[in-house]
């Protein structure tokens, strides 16, 4: 089943990626063969999920989710839906209009 996911890495950034078989695909990241990115920041932690019913959904919302703010992928992880969708109103600081 494909899904979407995010990890937290080593030195505390965030990799958000696609797969069509999760367990497999952070088996490749723990080996520090999953990604470039993550290869040099093991170990990572797998801190959200989320299952989809196609692979093209999973990378839509994969690219939405990379495009985030820190704080707002923060509030995905923490389950926190007002703190997203606040976060989705403001850029900057700002409220947006």
């Amino acid at each position: 089943m494909p899904h979407v996911y995010m990890l937290r890495c080593a030195d505390g950034t965030y990799y958000v990626g696609s797969t069509r078989n999760l367990q497999h695909r952070l088996e490749q990241h723990a080996s520090g063969l999953g990604a470039r990115y993550t290869s040099t920041r093991t170990p990572v932690e797998l801190v959200w999920s989320q299952a989809t019913e196609h692979i093209g959904e999973a990378y839509a919302l994969e690219k939405q989710i990379q495009a985030w703010s820190r704080a707002k992928r923060e509030a995905l992880i923490r389950g926190d839906w007002e703190a997203v969708t606040a976060a989705a109103r403001r850029r900057g600081g700002r409220p947006r209009p």
